[in-house]
């Protein structure tokens, strides 16, 4: 089948008659009848019957359609990656991030580069690691910033900086004037766990089962940045990465290294076969110095009383 019958198939199929079809393609509706009868012609049977006015599949159609949906799929997402090409400009950077960078690093990082770079426009999404991984293969996006990536074809990896998990207490929580904890150091107490979705969370996830330690666990919740704030408002403890402890830092908390250190890459991704602009790849470069001065910064906090 051509392109055009498959697409004229889709429609009917979909539509349930020719009028609808026409519609939907916005062409005439002698236009949708001579191709499928084409289409039905070069296959060699019939794809719908004709009953009092109604189109009702056959067999064949039916079978036929499942295919055929996964190719219009294709077609549309061919469609929305020419698009995109064309959208794109060499001074416009569209980055998508997954939550926790949102808060406070990425909105600096931008606003340092934009005090160079005037000319500079930004379209920002905040997105999970699949729905990046599908923006970029989209193009949609030019850039992902993202923790512990899995490689994914057709995506390229540049590793940033290496973050760690840490904990967040209470301010007037007392563990005997330690500096760091362990998850040891966190039985009895009542703990806020994260929901395992993204490659950080299952990651966090092996970390406490290995452990052995047993956790009170009295919330569940979805984001990092939600669990903080459970924190400040005295509802337990939380193990979360140290860029959104160094997001969310409240006067209600405090953050200890976790030890042993359970590190993570933090990277940015692109499309492999779409290559950055110049001023795209300046922006990594920055991003990168503008992440690792932002972990050292909180990493210094961490070591404040």
């Amino acid at each position: 089948m051509r392109l055009r019958q498959i697409e004229v198939f889709h429609a009917v199929y979909s539509t349930g008659s020719m009028t609808g079809a026409a519609a939907m393609l916005h062409v005439s509706q002698p236009s949708v009848s001579k191709v499928l009868a084409h289409a039905e012609q070069q296959l060699g049977y019939i794809l719908f019957e004709r009953s009092k006015g109604k189109l009702i599949p056959t067999p064949e159609a039916h079978r036929l359609f499942k295919h055929v949906t996964v190719v219009y799929r294709n077609v549309d997402r061919l469609r929305q990656v020419a698009e995109n090409l064309r959208a794109g400009t060499s001074g416009r950077i569209r980055i998508a991030s997954t939550p926790a960078f949102g808060l406070e690093l990425l909105p600096q990082a931008i606003v340092a580069f934009r005090s160079r770079h005037p000319d500079a426009v930004f379209e920002i999404e905040t997105l999970h690691l699949e729905e990046i991984n599908d923006a970029l293969l989209e193009t949609r996006i030019d850039i992902g910033l993202a923790f512990e990536p899995l490689p994914s074809p057709g995506i390229e990896q540049e590793r940033l900086a290496t973050g760690r998990f840490v904990v967040v207490a209470p301010r007037d929580l007392d563990f005997g004037g330690k500096r760091s904890l362990s998850i040891e150091d966190l039985k009895g107490l009542p703990f806020i766990g994260m929901n395992s979705r993204g490659p950080l969370g299952r990651s966090l996830s092996a970390e406490l089962e290995a452990s052995g330690v047993d956790l009170d666990v009295v919330i569940w919740t979805e984001t990092y940045h939600v669990a903080i704030s459970l924190v400040a408002c005295g509802a337990g403890i939380t193990i979360t990465d140290n860029v959104t402890a160094g997001s969310t830092i409240a006067d209600e908390v405090r953050v200890y290294p976790l030890e042993p250190a359970q590190e993570f890459q933090i990277r940015a991704l692109h499309p492999s076969d779409a290559p950055m602009s110049l001023l795209a790849k300046e922006f990594v470069a920055d991003l990168r110095q503008h992440v690792r001065s932002f972990l050292h910064e909180a990493d210094a906090s961490e070591r404040t009383p």
